[in-house]
């Protein structure tokens, strides 16, 4: 069995299934980075935007070989993307499962996504034009893009949003680019805290291994 450890986020416990593998508690990015280098399977315990925050570093440090299992207290938009269990079946996998090459969707600085990530306008609509690949998204005005990994190639999908926040048409691609008068960007519900005229997701040329 490959040697893991625990990532706990937050003021979560250690899953029952866990037990016995070291814990680190994450506090800042440096206590991930130190696990990456200790450990060649990590078990995130937490939310979408902390196994984002994961792949982020092991992105950021090129440690993309160091295996990666996700434990979520209940379905979420990564384990919908990557079709993974939650709970105490999710801890289960985690420890025993096998690791599997994925495509890994970040964005044009730095930051990886895992579940999904939303452009929107400022102060109402968001105004500009996004392309899929060759394959343009809109043009105009609209409400916002919900962008989404799929969790194999070729990397993600899009699709305009409806007022009620609904995506419309999904259009899969490699690469989903947005230029605008001002967007703001959201990625698995953490928002960026400035208004950027352009944004770009698309697949990493490696990928990140998901046990499952």
């Amino acid at each position: 069995m490959t040697a893991s450890a625990v990532l706990l986020f937050g003021d979560r416990r250690v899953p029952r299934p866990l037990k016995g593998l070291a814990v680190q508690h994450v506090v800042g990015a440096l206590d991930i980075d130190d696990a990456a280098r200790r450990w060649p399977r990590l078990v995130v315990v937490g939310v979408d935007a902390d196994l984002a925050l994961v792949l982020t570093r092991l992105l950021r440090s090129e440690r993309l070989d160091v295996e990666i299992g996700f434990v979520s207290r209940r379905r979420s938009a990564a384990t919908r993307a990557h079709r993974l269990a939650a709970g105490t079946r999710a801890a289960r996998r985690a420890r025993a499962g096998t690791a599997r090459r994925v495509p890994l969707i970040r964005d044009d600085t730095g930051a990886a996504i895992t579940g999904s990530a939303t452009w929107r306008g400022v102060d109402g609509p968001l105004h500009g034009e996004a392309v899929v690949d060759d394959t343009t998204l809109f043009d105009g005005n609209v409400a916002g893009v919900r962008v989404q990994p799929i969790g194999e190639q070729p990397g993600l999908r899009a699709a305009v949003l409806t007022s009620r926040g609904r995506p419309r048409r999904w259009v899969v691609g490699r690469a989903a680019q947005l230029g605008s008068t001002g967007a703001l960007v959201e990625r698995d519900g953490v928002a960026a805290p400035r208004r950027v005229p352009r944004s770009t997701f698309y697949r990493h040329i490696e990928g990140w291994l998901l046990v499952r």
